[in-house]
């Protein structure tokens, strides 16, 4: 059995409600590494330390790591830098930190940890020593609304003092902000649960009734055995390899000669539509197989149930195009944001498709071009469309945007929903690079906006939306 598998079960047999607590570090435990790294890598990219700041930082940093030292001198270091910056700058520096690197380090499992816990109505915390923006962005993405942290002062002008606002939440610290936190919610930390990685943690985890060692250090799992604490380990996320390298060098290869392919399919033909079933069906999934890239199907008749149709799914990386085409396999084309017309990877296959592409910087002409849409539609030619619009940084379901259920309401062609539940683990949603892999699909029975109005929509839209969550969250068995 999979460590997810037993951890969840256990989350499964304890008390409903708030008053059971689950506590999770940060670093090491919910993402693979330190966050405080990425944003320091990005500060010397762009400059932003000085050479007597990088000493301070080096010097604390080997204490911490080589004589054991407490972080304090550090986390003081790091404030003390952000001296004079305006704090809502500084947020949106680390949402975009979030969205390039963090999002990348998240324990894909943990995710499903933290659901279990939400699905038993339990309160989940962020406990960490880290400060409020290097959590937040994570924290909002996986759902989990309290954070204990260390805190650093604002003055009334919204611009950092450079000093800190309360107490270092490392060790002691942690812990003492675990049980203050429990007090003001009422929470029985006897039923409650901890998580972290960190042997410095220790006081955190014996506040709770069953604290678990995730993604141990070596400490940590040493003490964790003298304890009879439960250990456990979580898949980390994909790592580049040489051998995903020659992978994806190879899938794109044989996806070029898939194109050369489809097109002379299409002049012997005398036909675009052959060319991009070609590229569609014999393409994609060609281009999947030699990137070592299979695909787990559940619902897979829904696919043939009704044509023409709107299929919609959750938009995660470029790999969504392969996995997509590879399963409509014939007579469809998409709708994609103007800017996939210069992506290297979408754009031949949206040429030869007659992909549409909308400008959503402009509404007047993004009507215009859907009803250019509806008109291939009742033509009898299927569309593929991400209601998200964009690409998601995780697995998160973004909102969804209101064309495709505008064309399905035109066109009489129903919904069917495609859902693909690890994508963006297999490629990252601004990578070139695909990691081998099963991609679990799940395609739902079709949706009829016959009843639909524009009154209703919103409500509509919030359904569909939801059965995408829904699916995501439990997850069919074939």
């Amino acid at each position: 059995m999979a460590d997810i598998d037993w951890l969840i079960d256990r989350v499964e047999q304890a008390p409903n409600g708030p008053g059971v607590a689950a506590f999770f570090d940060f670093d090491g435990t919910l993402i693979d590494g330190f966050s405080a790294g990425a944003f320091f890598k990005s500060r010397i990219k762009h400059g932003d330390i000085g050479l007597k700041e990088l000493a301070k930082s080096v010097t604390e940093a080997v204490n911490v790591e080589r004589r054991g030292h407490s972080i304090d001198q550090l986390m003081k270091v790091a404030v003390e830098a952000q001296k004079g910056q305006k704090a809502s700058d500084i947020d949106e520096w680390a949402r975009k930190i979030f969205a390039k690197r963090i999002s990348g380090m998240l324990f894909p499992e943990a995710r499903l940890l933290i659901e279990a816990h939400r699905e038993k109505g339990h309160t989940v915390v962020v406990a960490s020593s880290a400060t409020p923006p290097q959590i937040q962005a994570t924290a909002e993405d996986l759902g989990i609304p309290n954070i204990i942290c260390t805190e650093v002062a604002i003055d009334e002008d919204g611009y950092m003092t450079g000093e800190l606002a309360g107490p270092i939440r490392w060790g002691d610290g942690k812990a003492l902000g675990v049980e203050e936190f429990a007090e003001q919610w009422s929470i029985n930390m006897a039923e409650s649960f901890s998580y972290s990685n960190g042997g410095e943690d220790v006081p955190f985890l014996e506040t709770t009734g069953n604290p678990t060692a995730l993604n141990p250090d070596s400490k940590l799992e040493r003490d964790a055995i003298d304890r009879g604490w439960p250990i456990a380990f979580l898949h980390k996320p994909k790592s580049t390899g040489p051998i995903d390298l020659l992978r994806t060098g190879a899938s794109l290869g044989v996806f070029g000669t898939s194109l050369l392919g489809a097109t002379a399919v299409g002049l012997a033909q005398r036909n675009r539509l052959d060319a991009a079933n070609f590229a569609s069906g014999v393409g994609a999934s060609a281009t999947l197989a030699f990137a070592g890239v299979e695909l787990n199907v559940v619902g897979e008749e829904n696919l043939w149930e009704e044509r023409p149709a709107i299929f919609i799914f959750n938009h995660q990386s470029q790999l969504d195009a392969f996995v997509v085409a590879s399963l409509v396999k014939e007579n469809f084309t998409g709708v994609a944001k103007k800017q996939l017309a210069r992506s290297p990877i979408f754009a031949p296959l949206g040429y030869l498709g007659d992909v549409a592409y909308i400008d959503r910087a402009n509404h007047d002409k993004a009507v215009h071009q859907l009803d250019a849409v509806v008109e291939k539609i009742e033509a009898g030619t299927s569309i593929t469309v991400a209601p998200e619009g964009t690409r998601s940084a995780t697995a998160r379901l973004g909102p969804f945007k209101k064309g495709p259920f505008h064309m399905s309401m035109q066109s009489g062609a129903p919904l069917v929903p495609i859902i693909m539940r690890n994508c963006g683990e297999l490629m990252a949603a601004h990578s070139m690079v695909i990691h081998s892999g099963t991609v679990d699909v799940a395609v739902l029975p079709p949706i009829h906006t016959d009843d639909w109005t524009l009154d209703n929509m919103d409500e509509q839209v919030d359904g569909v939306r939801q059965q995408f969550i829904d699916v995501l969250m439990d997850w069919p068995r074939g």
